[in-house]
């Protein structure tokens, strides 16, 4: 049976950011949402994962979920849910750290380790179907490896050494660290478990069962779709698989009253969003950011409008962004808008200061691009119009908005970070409180910071309500009005002049909202 947000109560707007993205720890942040600037602009909170132990990747390489003291503890957590401010938490499906208690454990037992089949030994995977390399890896045979979906050069593997003196190498889709020191070498990495595993789902429900103890409601699921593997698949979402690892979480995660929100970046024409509602589950609206900023430098309004029309025929349930810790999605858009227009958007949002992540191919080659990375200010040239009109558009379309904390401050791209510590830090920067009074200051923080209360409060927002959405007289104009019982909210936006206006009504009167 498909099940609805409305059904969950999800509704209102979501805060994003690390646990010490402002002031250098939650209760910083605790403390900004408590002021009166920020009264009623919030619903949910999504803490990142570094919120637990973790060493890799800001926070996506999960040692355990454990809460790292350092950051948080269970006091914060409680006080947000005292303000009446729900939770979503990340649960990492795909791995964990090297430096897991399971994974140290199988380094220093070996075969003995009862978590000898918790991560995949990558040799023993692919037994048969392929040859050895000059370093004892298995290569597997053309017609497996051509199929592999690789997010980054090379094979997907780990070498590191067992205690009876061999190389074993183990399945590693994403980040790992070789680490060289007069005391010998470490190793850092995000290991893949193996979704065969007992094991593993007994972990998976007592992480489950964690999450709901610190308050959570909403899971985000990530890397999911790379859990379930198969020879002579791609392991990106292989079917039926990846469906019944689904399945069996969600109904672990019914008995802990928890709604699980699966995130993954597809392209429009494979159409897995609409398998995703279909089957009853929220997803992130990873085409809207892209959309509204080809609106925003074409003045072309077609493609926005079809989307959003599309997200009402099929009663999805997302939830939207304009920037977000993983960079701005584009290539997600194939499909629904020409290559051509997707490479113009890479091409803009690079010239003005952003960097471009690659997808590679078996061999090591680079076959296209990934993520464009950014803040979405910087994204569009720094104007502050443009700001305040994707901001309220995004406010006005149907789901959840989820709301990065660097887009509300205006921030803009950090190359020193970037070119520091890799190129997704280009749109996390760490605010100080002094900082963040500096941001609070501006009309563009101020201005968001009033969209984002009225749509968190108005009483036509909600799931149930219904949602109007026209052109103007011309294509550059849309009009968005949500309308509950005698409540209706209006937005008319131009997206040549980048003006907008904001009416509402209630009890037959009507204003308009002043920013």
């Amino acid at each position: 049976m498909k099940e609805s947000c409305q059904s969950t109560g999800l509704r209102g707007v979501m805060f994003n950011a690390y646990p010490d993205s402002i002031g250098g720890c939650l209760r910083s942040q605790i403390d900004l949402l408590q002021r009166e600037i920020f009264r009623n602009c919030f619903s949910v909170f999504y803490i990142l994962p570094s919120l637990f132990k973790t060493d890799l990747d800001r926070g996506f390489s999960i040692q355990s979920y454990d809460l790292d003291s350092s950051l948080a503890d269970i006091n914060d957590l409680r006080e947000l849910s005292k303000m009446g401010i729900r939770l979503k938490l990340d649960f990492v499906l795909n791995h964990l750290s090297v430096l897991s208690p399971q994974f140290q454990d199988l380094l220093s037992k070996g075969d003995q380790s009862k978590f000898r089949d918790f991560f995949i030994d990558w040799n023993e995977f692919w037994e048969g179907k392929g040859e050895s390399d000059s370093r004892g890896c298995l290569v597997p045979d053309r017609e497996y490896l051509d199929k592999l979906f690789m997010r980054k050069p090379g094979l997907p593997v780990l070498e590191l050494p067992f205690p009876d003196g061999s190389r074993r190498f183990y399945w590693n889709t994403f980040y790992q660290e070789v680490i060289e020191s007069p005391e010998g070498t470490g190793y850092l990495g995000q290991m893949d478990l193996n979704a065969r595993s007992p094991e593993v789902w007994h972990f998976y429900g007592e992480t489950l069962k964690k999450l709901k103890n610190y308050g959570a409601e909403i899971v985000r699921l990530d890397a999911f779709a790379y859990l379930h593997k198969d020879q002579g698949q791609s392991n990106f979402f292989n079917r039926p698989g990846t469906w019944e690892i689904l399945e069996k979480l969600r109904l672990m995660a019914k008995q802990e009253d928890l709604t699980l929100l699966p995130e993954i970046h597809s392209t429009y024409g494979e159409m897995l969003h609409r398998e995703l509602s279909t089957a009853g589950f929220m997803f992130y609206d990873f085409f809207f950011p892209g959309l509204i900023l080809l609106a925003l430098e074409t003045g072309d309004t077609d493609k926005l409008l079809e989307w959003t029309e599309e997200i009402r025929k099929h009663d999805y349930k997302t939830v939207n962004m304009l920037g977000c810790h993983d960079g701005i999605p584009l290539l997600d858009l194939k499909g629904l808008i020409e290559e051509e227009q997707i490479e113009e958007l890479f091409q803009i949002i690079q010239n003005r200061g952003g960097r471009v992540k690659n997808l590679y191919g078996p061999d090591g080659e680079k076959i296209s691009y990934y993520q464009v990375n950014a803040t979405f200010f910087s994204a569009l040239g720094e104007s502050e119009e443009k700001m305040l009109l994707a901001r309220a558009v995004q406010l006005f379309m149907p789901g959840i908005p989820q709301i990065w904390y660097l887009d509300l401050l205006g921030g803009k791209n950090d190359t020193e970070k970037a070119d520091r510590e890799g190129h997704k830090e280009i749109n996390r920067t760490d605010f100080s409180r002094e900082k963040t009074e500096e941001c609070l200051g501006s009309s563009l923080v101020q201005k968001q910071l009033n969209l984002i209360r009225f749509r968190n409060t108005f009483p036509a927002f909600t799931p149930d309500a219904e949602l109007s959405v026209q052109t103007g007289t011309e294509k550059n104009q849309l009009t968005f009005q949500w309308k509950k019982g005698d409540c209706t909210a209006r937005l008319d936006a131009d997206f040549l002049t980048f003006d907008f206006r904001i009416h509402w009504t209630e009890n037959e009167k009507e204003q308009e909202l002043i920013l």
